[in-house]
């Protein structure tokens, strides 16, 4: 039985109150105990489930087939809650018939929230930068502060189906409506992108297919849910998705702590790993095998340096010297390896002079990088890079790194509060009063993690420099070179000076592996990487599940019924939304497959794009009555395309779609990454509305009133 009934009259067409009859007191609590003893069974037999595979592990069951099944079974699940909760009533499913308890909702918003980006990146963003990368901690949480005070309240009390229909409304016809929907569907697709890599990611690593295969299987997994009940699919399993995702996410690092310093709360004793961390941190810094393979890759950059200056004949001097070594060979009747070799080193030398530059770059920055100490990272506890107290080099890098901390958190802060598909999340609940406490479940929800991932980051970092470190390249753990296979830029190993041991520069780690290789680099038993990895697919699956209803409805309700077809029939409207939902995610999942960016910036870059976007027009929206029709679209335009134009001019994949060509630094203000665009859009996005709403006319008396009513409500 599924843990929605069906039940709940649509909206009222044409009218400006689309909330239903909220349910009584006593119908209410009865709902709730029954999601309660639901739940509570559920997260009881996944503990049972994991445990019995455990059991299964240590009588022999091969780790390709505890991948298998975890992947199989919570998808499985998760397809089942999706066809349980299958509707076609429009209130159910845009809404869940508005009838999701606060605690629930919490739960569902905590999973929508905790996407691959905090799942699968956050730790791995910690691991690699340290300090700087708690902006991504600080500016999360606080997002949701501004949530609670500013938008999910009166977004509720004003009870619209989506964030568009809230703009077409509160602004006056379809122009505001159409931009929402331009603005919320362009942030939703580059979000959802995000969250499809990583569920590539994770199925490739369950299941031992290439990447791309991964993305395409993992994406039944996502429209299962979305695809057959909408909003109320959803709503359910994302609760179901939150116990698992949290699970596999505490439990290894519990297991971790202890299995290090005997204590079963990481929290307390980060500090305490942290302090052994820097400690090795000094030691590594000043070995004799990390002193020389930085010096090799010091010469290795000098070498790239020289040929970028004219890579058409250094090309031509690398073939020539290729050949004649091949013919050398040849004629000295080498061995067959060694003339394979020689072989093989000629056909990877670049096509052209323009693939030639392109590669030489690349290998450029990673030489640089290894030439510096620590891998090019950040000691751990430092604050940020540089030194205020160095010279005037080390005094800007300071600077640089502040400064770009600062705004970080900036714009995560209030792209938090202006994302479609979060925000469609208060729409579910019964009340305003639950909307409030839903917000506060929420936080409460996600700071499970948030507060767990800095430890995790330190302990991991722990083990790769104490244990991992220093290992005979003959003696590495076999997860080693599985994650090799799954993807070489996440994971590669070179002994770059012959010693035949790995040191720390030797190593190349990629953020978006650290939470889901962390049980193989601590040694723990397999069965609990399976774990780690479906709550990463859990994590992905639950925000992109999210991301294409925000799309689908925005295109169905917001668009079709909204202002080409009104006399649709509910049934109409849901089918449509549901078959623009499959070709957004084939879509999506096909960008996905050429890995266009990392997860990190992509979700970065819609956090972005929804601060710049929507969120100066939301809050003026509620709470400045004088905000007209033509401000907010001046507003929304200009913010947008400040944001993007800075991302298309300093972000590198950007960069190359856009034949942007001049050095980075000429189009950099202020030295602000394009992680961070969105803090040059808010503020023009906020005075491009005001200066316009004051030389344009008034809304009218009928918008004045509502916008008063959002904040100051009738006495019932």
């Amino acid at each position: 039985m599924s843990p929605a009934p069906r039940s709940g009259a649509g909206p009222r067409a044409g009218g400006k109150s689309w909330a239903s009859a909220s349910p009584t007191a006593a119908s209410q609590l009865h709902f709730k105990h029954q999601l309660t003893r639901v739940y509570t069974w559920y997260t009881g037999g996944f503990l049972v489930f994991v445990l019995l595979l455990a059991v299964l592990e240590q009588l022999g069951l091969t780790r390709e087939w505890i991948g298998l099944i975890f992947l199989l079974a919570t998808i499985g699940l998760y397809a089942a809650i999706g066809i349980m909760s299958r509707t076609t009533d429009a209130n159910e499913y845009y809404v869940a018939g508005r009838r999701v308890p606060a605690v629930y909702n919490g739960m569902a918003t905590g999973a929508d929230w905790m996407s691959a980006a905090s799942f699968i990146g956050l730790a791995g963003t910690l691991y690699l930068q340290g300090y700087s990368g708690l902006a991504f901690v600080m500016g999360w949480s606080g997002g949701y502060c501004l949530v609670a005070l500013f938008l999910a309240p009166y977004l509720r009390r004003f009870g619209q189906y989506t964030i568009p229909d809230f703009l077409g409304e509160r602004y006056g016809g379809n122009a505001a409506r159409t931009l929402g929907i331009v603005i919320a569907i362009v942030v939703s697709f580059v979000y959802v992108v995000a969250q499809i890599v990583g569920v590539g990611l994770i199925t490739a690593r369950l299941t031992g297919v290439a990447f791309e295969l991964g993305v395409f299987l993992g994406l039944g997994g996502i429209l299962v849910c979305s695809f057959l009940g909408g909003m109320r699919a959803v709503t359910w399993t994302q609760v179901a998705q939150y116990i698992i995702l949290i699970s596999a996410y505490m439990i290894p690092v519990v297991w971790l702590s202890v299995q290090q310093t005997g204590v079963p709360v990481p929290q307390l004793v980060y500090g305490y790993q942290l302090e052994k961390v820097t400690a090795q941190e000094a030691f590594l810094s000043s070995e004799p095998g990390e002193l020389q393979v930085r010096e090799l890759y010091r010469q290795r950059a000098v070498v790239l340096s020289e040929k970028l200056k004219d890579p058409s004949a250094a090309l031509a001097q690398d073939r020539a010297a290729g050949e004649a070594q091949l013919l050398r060979l040849r004629a000295q009747r080498a061995s067959e390896a060694e003339i394979s070799a020689a072989e093989r080193h000629l056909a990877q030398l670049p096509r052209d002079p323009e693939a030639a530059r392109r590669i030489w770059s690349a290998e450029l920055v990673e030489a640089q990088t290894k030439s510096q100490p620590l891998n090019g990272m950040t000691p751990h506890a430092q604050a940020f890079a540089g030194d205020p107290q160095g010279t005037e080099e080390e005094q800007s890098e300071f600077e640089h790194s502040r400064r770009n901390f600062l705004a970080l958190i900036f714009c995560l802060m209030l792209g938090t509060a202006g994302l479609p598909h979060i925000l469609m999340r208060y729409y579910t609940v019964p009340s305003v009063r639950q909307a409030r406490q839903s917000v506060v479940w929420s936080l409460l929800f996600i700071v499970l993690l948030y507060f767990t991932a800095p430890a995790l980051a330190v302990l991991v970092k722990f083990e790769v420099f104490h244990t991992l470190v220093g290992t005979p390249f003959d003696q590495l753990p076999a997860w080693v070179a599985s994650w090799n296979r799954v993807d070489a830029s996440l994971l590669s190993v070179r002994d770059i000076n012959a010693d035949g041991v790995l040191q720390l520069n030797e190593l190349s780690i990629g953020g978006d592996i650290i939470v889901l290789a962390m049980p193989e680099i601590a040694g723990l038993p397999y069965v609990i990487s399976g774990m780690v990895a479906a709550g990463g697919l859990a994590a992905a699956l639950s925000t992109a599940d999210g991301l294409l209803l925000t799309i689908a409805n925005a295109l169905s309700h917001d668009l079709y019924y909204k202002m080409i077809d009104p006399d649709a029939s509910t049934t109409r409207r849901v089918t449509i939304s549901k078959v623009l939902l499959l070709v957004v995610a084939l879509l999506g999942a096909y960008v996905a497959s050429v890995k266009v960016a990392d997860i990190l910036f992509l979700v970065s870059a819609a956090f972005s794009l929804a601060a710049a976007g929507l969120f100066p027009a939301l809050v003026l929206g509620i709470f400045w009555k004088r905000a007209s029709t033509l401000g907010a679209l001046a507003g929304m335009l200009a913010g947008t395309g400040v944001t993007f134009y800075y991302m298309a001019t300093t972000q590198p994949w950007l960069r190359s779609v856009f034949g942007v060509t001049g050095p980075v630094t000429d189009y950099q203000w202020w030295g602000i990454e394009p992680i961070s665009a969105g803090i040059f859009g808010v503020p023009v996005g906020f005075a491009v509305i005001v200066l316009v709403s004051l030389v344009t006319p008034k809304p009218s008396q009928e918008v004045q009133d509502l916008v008063e009513s959002l904040r100051y409500p009738a006495p019932r």
